[in-house]
């Protein structure tokens, strides 16, 4: 499980290719269709 950790990270749903963006760290995870994002870009 990889939790959001630093304003900046990049986030990749590998199934329909949704990008995120984080601006503000709330912890957790990103979960898109139904599995976890995958960290693309360290803040």
């Amino acid at each position: 499980m990889v939790n959001v950790s630093k304003e900046g990270e990049v986030y990749l749903c590998e199934i329909c290719g949704n990008v995120v963006a984080v601006k503000v760290v709330g912890g957790g995870e990103l979960v898109c269709c139904g599995q976890p994002m995958t960290l693309q870009k360290k803040g």
